[in-house]
Formats: C-alpha cells, sequence, structure tokens
C-alpha cells in the first residue's frame, strides 16, 4: 500500500513558484464560496508517520487560506473531562459548522492505532474501533460533511534520517523527543498497523489519500490540491432530485395490534399508595447516588411521550431526590441556528454527562423519528438512518458506563383532550398547552405508528424502553422511579461483581 509513497517525488523550485500563486487564491475563493454558502462543513484529518511534516503542512494551509473560517485541533492526551465520556466525545464537540473547516492532526484513529502496536488491545478490538469510526464518518458524509483524510508517509530510511536531521539543528532539536524514538523502534510494526487501519477505512465517502512527506514541496502541493479540488468540486456540483425507495412501516402482530395498543392504561394507584412510594423510592435513589462505585457510573435519562402524558411531572419527582449539583434537566425543543450547521446528533453529544452526573433530557435525539418523521421535517432516508446513529450513541454510552434510561409515557386519546382542556383553563397551565399540541392530536395515528417502529427498532438490551402507563399520574410516577432505581442498582451490582 506504501510503495508509491516510497518512490522519491519531488517538485522543483520552478514548478513550485509557478503554481502556489494559483493555488493559494483557488483556496481562498473556495473556501469564501462556503462560507457564504454554509452548505456543508469541511473535515480534513492529516496523519501519518512521525516527522512527515504533519505540522509544517498545517501550519501552512493556515497560512494560504482565510484563519478566520479554520479550526485547527491538535488534540493530544485525554483531559479528565475527556476521560469521564466516551471516547468520540472529544472530537463531537469541535465539529466544524457548515460553512467553516476544520483540521485535525491529533485524530480518531491516533489511539486505537498506537494502543493496538503496543499490545493494549488486541486485534479484535482494534477492528471493532475501527469499525465504529467508519460509522462515525459514514454519518458525517450522510449529514453532508466534506472528509478529507490524508496520510503522511516515509520510508524507514528516510524517518531516520528526518529525525536525526531535526536532533540536530538547535532550533528544531525540541521536536524529537523520546516517544519518536520509540515509535520509530517499533516501526514495521506501526507500518503493518497502519496498512491495516487504512485498507479497513477508505470507504468510497472518506477514502484516504496516502503522501510521500519526503519532499515538503511535493507533500504541500498535493494535499493543496487535493483540498481545493474537491471542495471545488462539492460546491460547484448541483444536488441531483432525491429519489427515495418506499420503505415499509413495522409490521403489527397477528391481531394487528401496535405494541402501545397492548398496554394497561387503567392502571393506578391511591394517593396515599402514591405518597408511601415515593417516599421509598425516592430515599433510595437518593441512596444509591451515595454509593461508593456510583462515582464510577453516569445516568442518561430520556423522556418521551405523547403530549400532556406528565413528562415534567416524572422530571420533578426524580430531581427532588438528587443534590441540585449532580443534575441538568435538557429541553429539547426545535434546533437553534448553531445546532442546524451540525450534524443532527451533535447537541446530545455535548451534553453528556459526567461520571457521577445526572442528564435528564425532555424530549431528546428520538425527534427525529417521531416529530420530523411525521411532520415531513427530514427526508425519509435521515429518519431511516438515524435509528442506527442513535443505536451507535447509546452503545458508546454504555460502553463508557453510562446508564441509559429511557421512558415513554403513554395516555389514550380521550385523557389527552381532558388534559388540554383543564390546561386552558388553569392560569398556571396555560403555557403548557400550544397550537403544536392540537395539530400533533390531529396525527395521533401517524405518531402512533412512528412510536411503535422506534421502539421495535431502539429498544435494546443495553438501552431498553420503559413503557409507562401514565393515564394515571400517580402511577407513572412511581413506575419512572422505580424503573430508574432498578438500572442504577443492577449497574452498580455490575461493577462490583466486575
Amino acid at each position: 500500500m506504501f510503495e508509491s509513497a516510497e518512490l522519491g517525488h519531488k517538485i522543483s523550485k520552478e514548478v513550485w513558484k509557478k503554481e502556489i500563486p494559483e493555488l493559494r487564491e483557488g483556496l481562498l475563493d473556495a473556501q469564501l464560496d462556503l462560507f457564504q454558502s454554509r452548505k456543508f462543513p469541511v473535515i480534513i484529518l492529516v496523519a501519518g508517520v512521525d516527522c512527515a511534516g504533519k505540522g509544517e503542512t498545517v501550519n501552512l494551509l493556515n497560512e494560504w487560506m482565510d484563519p478566520r473560517h479554520v479550526e485547527t485541533h491538535a488534540l493530544r492526551d485525554l483531559t479528565d473531562e475527556e476521560l469521564e465520556r466516551p471516547q468520540m466525545w472529544r472530537y463531537w464537540r469541535v465539529l466544524p459548522p457548515k460553512g467553516k473547516i476544520g483540521v485535525f492532526i491529533g485524530t480518531w484513529y491516533s489511539g486505537p492505532l498506537v494502543e493496538n502496536v503496543y499490545g493494549t488491545i488486541k486485534n479484535a478490538e482494534l477492528d471493532q474501533r475501527l469499525e465504529r469510526i467508519a460509522r462515525f464518518e459514514k454519518m458525517l458524509c450522510d449529514e453532508g460533511a466534506l472528509v478529507l483524510k490524508f496520510w503522511l508517509h516515509l520510508s524507514k530510511d528516510e524517518q531516520k534520517k528526518r529525525l536525526k536531521l531535526l536532533e540536530k539543528d538547535p532550533k528544531t532539536r525540541w521536536r524529537v523527543t523520546d516517544t519518536d524514538w520509540d515509535h520509530y523502534k517499533l516501526y514495521d510494526k506501526f507500518r503493518q498497523v497502519s496498512e491495516r487501519m487504512l485498507r479497513t477505512t477508505s470507504t468510497a465517502e472518506s477514502p484516504w489519500t496516502i503522501v510521500e512527506g519526503t519532499d515538503p514541496r511535493y507533500r504541500y502541493l498535493t494535499i493543496g490540491k487535493a483540498i481545493l479540488n474537491a471542495m471545488r468540486q462539492r460546491l460547484d456540483a448541483v444536488d441531483p432530485p432525491r429519489h427515495e425507495e418506499p420503505i415499509p412501516p413495522i409490521l403489527p402482530t397477528i391481531d394487528n395490534l401496535l405494541i402501545l395498543q397492548t398496554l394497561d392504561l387503567t392502571k393506578s394507584l391511591k394517593k396515599s399508595e402514591f405518597e408511601s412510594e415515593l417516599e421509598k423510592y425516592q430515599g433510595k435513589l437518593n441512596l444509591l447516588t451515595r454509593h461508593p462505585d456510583f462515582k464510577k457510573l453516569s445516568v442518561v435519562v430520556a423522556f418521551e411521550g405523547n403530549d400532556a402524558a406528565g413528562k415534567g411531572g416524572s422530571i420533578r419527582r426524580i430531581i427532588q431526590a438528587l443534590d441540585a449539583r449532580q443534575y441538568r434537566v435538557i429541553p429539547v425543543a426545535a434546533p437553534t441556528e448553531e445546532e442546524r450547521a451540525q450534524p443532527y446528533m451533535w447537541r446530545f453529544w455535548r451534553n453528556i454527562p459526567r461520571k457521577s452526573r445526572f442528564a435528564i433530557f425532555d424530549r431528546s435525539w428520538y425527534g427525529r423519528v417521531l416529530v420530523e418523521r411525521v411532520e415531513g421535517y427530514c427526508d425519509r432516508g435521515d429518519w431511516m438512518r438515524a435509528y442506527g446513529e442513535i443505536n451507535d450513541f447509546e452503545e458508546q454510552m454504555v460502553r463508557n458506563r453510562t446508564v441509559v434510561v429511557k421512558f415513554w409515557l403513554s395516555i389514550s386519546q380521550d385523557e389527552q383532550l381532558r388534559r388540554f382542556k383543564e390546561r386552558e383553563k388553569i392560569g398556571f397551565k396555560r403555557f403548557k398547552i400550544t397550537d403544536e399540541d392540537w395539530r400533533n392530536r390531529d396525527k395521533w395515528n401517524e405518531y402512533e405508528v412512528a412510536v411503535c417502529d422506534m421502539i421495535d427498532r431502539t429498544s435494546t438490551d443495553i438501552a431498553p424502553w420503559t413503557l409507562v402507563e401514565a393515564n394515571d399520574k400517580y402511577y407513572a410516577r412511581i413506575k419512572v422511579l422505580k424503573t430508574l432505581c432498578e438500572r442504577i442498582e443492577k449497574a452498580l451490582e455490575k461493577k462490583s461483581s466486575g
């Protein structure tokens, strides 16, 4: 794979002087068109062999382009804040918005590569992490991002020569570290694992470009031209009309009942029972959060449900049992301009909590497969692929020892109508009822099918849905508290036994 990058490619001074002005002008024009159109973000990964010129290349790109619209990230050792979140969190939070360019020197490939070379992770774990990376990059491309990946290569002899040359010059000696020489001693192993990584993750949507790093002029021109051509091609392209294949809805059971229609909405609790159970489970929840092992967990709670099903009331009963410094309630509404400039899941990734903390979502990442699907705010292909993206998101949280608890609060149409009318009459509840709530009610059947489809495709062993019969608020609130306690308790038991 690397043979063509060891041929000694060189660019003469004459060619360099001739081509650079045109290249720089083209890059600036493309960057301006990108910023003004805000059609898509550009994500550039610069990876490769130590001392192959990654830093110099990125510095020159910043000189050639308008630095106000280029965000460069040289991510190295994980911070304490990053260690407490899933591995990809540090990258999600710095993705460039539409219209801007993000350049990554420390990429999401660095960790798996080094860890496998040093034996920290086996080949099976490497393959799993590369597969997750490939899905991440496919999601970025599906969301419209232009992902450009460059691998800067040096032969073993060239790397040694480069290290000695840098070390000899007092002005550049600081750039050569003991780690660089340690990596050089493992050159053959790094080469083997790098080839495997590049083959696995070079896809049609985001292929790798291997660039020989020996001659700086060759390296700079090759990468600069590749970036310009890719940006220009995307900017000048006419978006073709989308022809969507019909996607079958979820199949009902043999008696034509959807899962929501099987719930017994008559379940209830007397007020005296509710008060006793409330005290019991709020006390239990508080004690669980003070367990010594809870500091190694985090909790994400997602509330979905029919309008007026009691999500807010259930959330209040949870937070009454918690220290105010321990949780955040995140109400999810229509995306802001900032959020629309990012991939759909960005605003949820950035709110993943630290260890020993709760993030409670009033509405959640399921909006894409519910309201956006039913109201036609996104294309069918977008909400269909969202199921896989959501499952990936939840899997990565669980891998990081996050307890993911998802509630669907279900009420009948008659009970919803009663609550709507009650809200209109009571002054301090009027803010809870909007014209949108009435419009959603007119699409009850469409939402019901979407919810059942969602449950079928995203209720997994690691992040199952809990369906809550919510016609009776007392019953619903206790079921929510009890389920939350059970899930945290189970995670603590698993931690203790592990």
